[in-house]
């Protein structure tokens, strides 16, 4: 498989610095030597492995944009993005951990974080506490401010109540940030980001959903009960959190098109390598002409992802507008991603519909990429308004 990977790799190498180059090769080989022999057992018991999670704080793919004042890599936007492609490729349960802390969790403390907040938390971040961003409620998914959890004043502090659903990473993380409504008349710009500690008298992380895919990464609803939350942990500022939001998850989109083409390429490299495996008519199925156009036809698909899923964080770091690229890209990277998937399953026949296999799990979880961090239809949305805008 190692020929065939190559293959699949080679073409974007030209648009890597030296420093970017290195880290992709470090998080390639761990994710091939350290990640891959835990993924079927994570899989099947639906929990990430704890040793692993603290492998990546101890490479610093927890915090690679956090500056090293607070223990990070002082990385770019960028460099998180081959991370999360990379683990992706081997585990995408993993690849959205790691994204989730640094496009959503990491990019909200660092853009919208007073000094004293930066310094209480980033160095937990970035070396020993996994974070999770609570947005999403049982009718706020899509219009995602049509918040019910509600914060109330109370002086020195807040109370806030309400249920948060679909809350990636909420069984491994001890600091959440959580969206709620502290001014009912104002609408969506009462909404206030807070950070919340797992601790926090009124917080508990309820069920974990069975899913279908990505099965290892905990998703959980959070209850919040006359949860008592210090004034000097509103993230931001009161009635701005719609702003923390809106912009944290223009970058989060990046990340998961990063997952997508991780797990596609991951998918695609299987698929090679077992097209040249099995025999049928007394010859491998790669020397069928059908098999060679499905594999051009997918890596073709899969190599115009990733470059559009790598413009758009690169125009992320260079402080250049990267909304409808970054919509762009989380919606055609998670169409590759499921069609690929779906494909590479049909190469392997019967044993593609088997656990026994990798093809059935790299289909089962791609299909999330077109659900979470902003539905298809919202990017094709997003996407049009800038479009017709700018005619």
């Amino acid at each position: 498989m190692t020929q065939s990977a190559n293959a699949l790799s080679n073409t974007p190498l030209t648009v890597f610095t030296e420093d970017e180059q290195l880290l992709r090769n470090t998080i390639s080989e761990f994710a091939t030597n350290q990640i891959r022999p835990l993924v079927r057992k994570m899989d099947e018991e639906a929990h990430l492995d704890k040793e692993i999670i603290k492998q990546c704080f101890d490479l610093n793919l927890m915090g690679i944009h956090i500056p090293e004042a607070y223990g990070g890599a002082s990385g770019s936007f960028f460099m998180s993005i081959i991370a999360v492609e990379e683990i992706s490729r081997v585990d995408a349960s993993l690849g959205v951990c790691v994204d989730v802390q640094n496009t959503l969790v990491n990019n909200a403390f660092m853009r919208w974080g007073n000094d004293d907040v930066k310094k209480r938390y980033l160095s937990r971040l970035a070396t020993d506490t996994v974070g999770a961003y609570a947005l999403s409620e049982a009718g706020s998914g899509s219009d995602a401010f049509a918040l019910a959890t509600r914060a109330e004043d109370k002086g020195d502090h807040f109370l806030l109540n309400g249920r948060k659903l679909w809350i990636t990473n909420a069984n491994e993380a001890d600091i959440f940030v959580v969206f709620a409504n502290a001014n009912l008349s104002a609408g969506y710009k009462g909404i206030t980001a807070f950070i919340v500690e797992r601790g926090f008298p009124g917080f508990t992380v309820g069920k974990k959903e069975d899913k279908l895919g990505i099965r290892a990464s905990s998703t959980c609803e959070l209850l919040l009960e006359d949860c008592r939350v210090p004034k000097e942990n509103v993230l931001g500022e009161v009635g701005k959190g719609y702003k923390v939001a809106i912009e944290t998850l223009n970058e989060g989109r990046i990340g998961i098109g990063a997952q997508m083409i991780g797990l596609a390429r991951g998918a695609l490299e299987y698929g090679v390598a077992y097209s040249k495996e099995r025999a049928q008519f007394g010859k491998p199925i790669a020397d069928f002409q059908a098999i060679q156009f499905q594999i051009a036809e997918m890596a073709t698909e899969l190599e115009a992802a990733r470059l559009m899923v790598y413009n758009a964080a690169r125009l992320k770091d260079a402080g250049m507008p990267f909304l409808k690229e970054a919509a762009m890209a989380k919606y055609y990277s998670s169409m590759v991603a499921e069609h690929v998937t779906s494909r590479v399953v049909e190469i392997y026949g019967g044993y593609g519909y088997t656990k026994d296999y990798p093809a059935e799990k790299y289909y089962r979880d791609a299909k999330i990429g077109k659900i979470y961090e902003g539905t298809s239809n919202m990017q094709l949305q997003t996407i049009a308004k800038i479009v017709l805008g700018e005619r």
